[in-house]
């Protein structure tokens, strides 16, 4: 039986995890349960034409129109943060954290339950310790450059500007490094945590200060996670996932630009334009990759001691529960 109305004002829950550990399917359910809404914290799901690689859900066949968000609605839950732009456009957390704090104030205006689900952690922890980030516009002369070193130098090169944001970051992703690299390079470093508890938001209230967070992680063995890694590339493949890259690519987007994504849209173009390997072979190399990106997601939100792990979406409902009540 769904709860309705009882919603408090301030709570809002986090379903967290690495890649195909089953964090959206977890999150439709306390939608449903909770009377909630789902804002999602993936950095790739922003962008429109980017869906089987991506993972998103299945989209809803009849939407329901939306004036003020661009609403994605699957399974009859209303979805923020998918489908927002362009892949041509350069997004960062900064442009996140503002769109998700409007978002969240009319979640929560509304009497509803914001649920945020996502794998992004630099993303999730903008959001719970409401952090300010610089708006330092991109710079391409600078970025043209740093986009022809690898991955090991662009580390190197932010460890040599900025040692404490190189502690905390995704040593093996370039946008990531290029973008702190950049920031570095405009404004001297990546400024730390920023409280904006006494700023106001988008409707003209204070952010943060009595909002409450409840962060669970789904946990899932070693031996099981890698499985299911495993079967999500095979049903990408299966459902398209070479056919979107081509038609991205015709879309207007580059073979650079695509690899800047990461994942299926680094390895894909590459198999694409060197046709050096066969598809079964591609398949093994992003099954490879995408385990080692869980690895480095579950390295980053291991960092963080207030998320609580589960392995049982009825323990999951139980702690949601017990939280709300309080």
């Amino acid at each position: 039986m769904s709860i309705r109305n009882r919603t408090p004002s301030s709570k809002i829950i986090i379903i967290l995890g690495p890649t195909a550990s089953g964090k959206s399917s977890a999150a439709i359910r306390l939608a449903k349960k909770f009377n909630g809404e789902i804002l999602s914290a993936d950095s790739r799901q922003i962008y429109r034409g980017m869906d089987i690689g991506t993972g998103k859900e299945p989209k809803d066949k009849s939407e329901v129109e939306n004036q003020k968000f661009n609403i994605y609605w699957s399974d009859g839950i209303a979805h923020y943060g998918i489908d927002i732009v362009s892949p041509k456009t350069d997004y960062n957390v900064a442009k996140f954290k503002k769109y998700a704090d409007r978002v969240i104030a009319d979640i929560l205006q509304r009497g509803k339950l914001p649920i945020i689900c996502g794998g992004t952690g630099f993303w999730i922890k903008a959001i719970v310790d409401d952090v300010i980030y610089p708006e330092v516009a991109p710079d391409p002369v600078l970025r043209s450059m740093l986009r022809n070193r690898t991955t090991d130098e662009l580390f190197a090169e932010l460890q040599k500007l900025d040692p404490e944001r190189a502690a905390g970051i995704d040593a093996k992703n370039p946008v990531r490094l290029i973008r702190a690299i950049e920031i570095c390079q405009a404004i001297g470093k990546v400024p730390r945590q920023n409280r904006t508890s006494d700023v106001p938001n988008a409707f003209g209230h204070p952010m943060s200060k009595d909002r409450q967070f409840l962060q669970i992680g789904i946990k899932r063995e070693k031996e099981e996670l890698n499985e299911r890694i495993k079967l999500n590339v095979k049903k990408r493949f299966t459902a398209g996932m070479i056919e979107e890259v081509h038609k991205l690519h015709k879309s207007g987007l580059s073979w650079k630009k695509l690899a800047s994504f990461g994942l299926s849209y680094r390895l894909i173009p590459q198999y694409l334009k060197e046709k050096n390997i066969s598809e079964e072979e591609l398949i093994e190399k992003i099954y490879l990759a995408e385990k080692d990106y869980a690895k480095r997601q579950m390295t980053w939100f291991k960092k963080d001691a207030r998320i609580i792990w589960l392995d049982e979406y009825q323990k999951i409902e139980k702690e949601v529960a017990k939280f709300l009540e309080k």
